[in-house]
């Protein structure tokens, strides 16, 4: 048996930044490996610049990200936006004039996320969980405008996997997104591991796609 730390990512608005090209700012369809060290970094009151407590950080934990099934269906929205001093092109560091920009955000959806140790975790779950309940920094859903609704955490359980751990939250289906799984589980690719040395640069995992109870919901 493992303990997991259970969190409900729930709020009017969410947005879970996928690459973004300046003017377009995406949403991936769950919160990835970087967008959750750096809501529990915050709860810990890890500075950006602390680059030792954030290695510290992420090679502790590892993470299994459900996309809760429920009777509402998810609704992606774009909000439009102008940006002073933007880089030309969208690249470079040169600034120029105002620029638009297109961000999206998720209404009507909920995430169940279970967080488990690796080994020679520096920090502990019951750090975490302490962190959690008495956060150091704001926590937000992915942007600053995007307020919790409730508190982060939901309970700490023992199950043998994080799948198991899953299924006994309720609303108990939808799709689970894992760092665990097995070999004949659908399987993703996704470049969201921060590197912490390299600022704003990011290496791939895989991630392995199950369902919980059945569940079958995908934000489309």
């Amino acid at each position: 048996m493992r303990k997991h730390v259970i969190l409900k990512l729930q709020g009017p608005l969410q947005a879970w930044g996928g690459h973004s090209f300046e003017g377009l700012r995406p949403s991936e369809i769950f919160p990835g490996r970087s967008t959750l060290l750096g809501l529990l970094a915050a709860c810990l009151g890890i500075d950006r610049a602390d680059q030792p407590n954030q290695q510290n950080l992420a090679s502790s934990i590892l993470f299994a990200v459900r996309v809760d099934e429920t009777q509402y269906k998810p609704i992606k929205i774009t909000d439009y936006h102008t940006v002073k001093d933007a880089r030309v092109d969208y690249k470079g560091l040169k600034s120029h004039e105002t620029i638009q920009t297109w961000r999206e955000y998720w209404q009507d959806v909920s995430y169940t996320v279970a967080i488990w140790e690796q080994k020679n975790a520096v920090i502990s779950l019951n750090e975490l969980t302490n962190a959690l309940h008495k956060p150091i920094f704001t926590p937000f859903l992915g942007r600053r405008s995007c307020a919790l609704a409730r508190p982060l955490f939901e309970s700490m359980i023992e199950k043998e996997s994080a799948l198991q751990a899953l299924e006994s939250i309720e609303p108990y289906i939808g799709t689970v997104y894992s760092e665990e799984g097995e070999s004949n589980h659908m399987q993703l690719q996704k470049r969201d591991v921060p590197i912490v040395h390299q600022p704003r640069q990011f290496s791939t995992r895989r991630v392995y796609v199950q369902q919980s109870r059945g569940g079958s919901h995908v934000p489309e």
